[in-house]
């Protein structure tokens, strides 16, 4: 098929031609996440003639997710974002070969994916997975393209491009506290904007043109449309090797017991039971239970000693993302029977409401 119409305006361009052009042909990319920064970072790569694209993430479209997930339509909530980003780009650019991998990234299936790419964008809002690329990356030599979002700023970067600083050289201490979308907020031009930036530093990549942001982090904030750079060097913190990598998800992970709050419903007034409350104090909608304590997760650990280790715990947060953090937090210090509520207080509420008037 004939791609010099399709590429022209591109190919006109000193820095790509036809030799730039075949770079891009020859690429592969894998982006984890197609939620808000995914959408717009998958368009700009297809259009560009990147040619194989994979896309990891095993969540459907939501209502909700329309403000800043513009490339799913009304009619295509509860699908597959993976399919539905396959069926736009497939659209948009019939030349792109896309792998729709409709599976949660974890230590499981990271390796043998980042293998089977260049270069590994992260798309996501998930500080824990987020760590987990970097590792991956560090695993299998790729670079990782760095996105993230906290209300009206943004973040990107590229770690671990010809063996340059990591994700961990720039925050070495794991903190899985940061809220993410869903329970921060957020407005859909800042992740936008970020996912422009992030496939932006992909196509340079490709091209082998331009300075890279690595060792160099770029702030962004869309209220003022100040940005900032600041140089970050490389550390030890981040030596990973494939048996430190196992030993750290491998073994450990998706231990973690989720509960839909139907099912333990006729508990909320069990003294036996406790539900753990890991969001902060000004979180709506407030949940009221007779068998209700809150902690928030930032202060969790410090005050685990309020809990009973031989308690059946159901720990619940805003959506669900944090519980999740609680509860392998509360498995390290030997708490047995906890669980995460499934979608937090924002599916629970309508159903206690429910409860309290019948």
């Amino acid at each position: 098929m004939d791609t010099s119409n399709r590429y022209n305006r591109q190919m006109i361009l000193p820095e790509i031609g036809d030799e730039g052009q075949y770079k891009l042909l020859k690429a592969k990319v894998l982006v984890v996440g197609a939620g808000g920064l995914g959408a717009a970072i998958l368009p700009y790569l297809a259009s560009a003639g990147v040619g194989e694209i994979g896309i990891v993430d095993d969540d459907v479209i939501e209502i909700s997710n329309l403000h800043r997930q513009v490339i799913y339509k009304s009619s295509a909530v509860g699908k597959s974002k993976v399919e539905e980003a396959k069926l736009m780009i497939s659209e948009l650019n019939p030349l792109v070969k896309v792998n729709a991998i409709p599976q949660k990234l974890s230590g499981k299936n990271a390796i043998s994916l980042f293998e089977k790419y260049d270069i590994v964008v992260d798309a996501t809002d998930n500080i824990f997975i987020k760590y987990l690329i970097n590792d991956a990356c560090l695993v299998t030599n790729k670079p990782m393209v760095y996105g993230s979002i906290f209300r009206f700023q943004g973040q990107v970067s590229v770690f671990n491009y010809q063996n340059g600083p990591t994700y961990r050289c720039l925050y070495p201490d794991q903190n899985n506290n940061a809220l993410n979308c869903e329970d921060a907020g957020v407005i859909g031009i800042s992740v936008g904007i970020i996912g422009m930036l992030q496939a932006n530093e992909v196509l340079k990549m490709i091209l082998g043109i331009g300075e890279v942001l690595s060792g160099k982090i770029l702030v962004y904030n869309i209220l003022n449309n100040e940005q900032q750079k600041y140089d970050f060097d490389k550390s030890d913190v981040a030596l990973m090797n494939k048996e430190t990598f196992d030993e750290k998800y491998y073994t450990i992970e998706y231990q973690v017991q989720e509960i839909k709050f139907e099912a333990v419903l006729d508990q909320i007034n069990n003294d036996e039971v406790l539900f753990l409350d890991v969001r902060n104090e000004d979180e709506v909608p407030e949940i009221s239970l007779k068998n209700k304590i809150q902690i928030p997760l930032l202060h969790l650990e410090n005050q685990i000693k309020k809990l009973n280790n031989n308690q059946t715990i159901y720990v619940f947060c805003q959506s669900g993302i944090r519980s999740k953090i609680a509860v392998e937090l509360l498995q390290k210090h030997q708490f047995k029977n906890v669980r995460s509520i499934v979608g937090g207080a924002l599916e629970m509420k309508p159903l206690v409401a429910t409860e309290i008037n019948l």
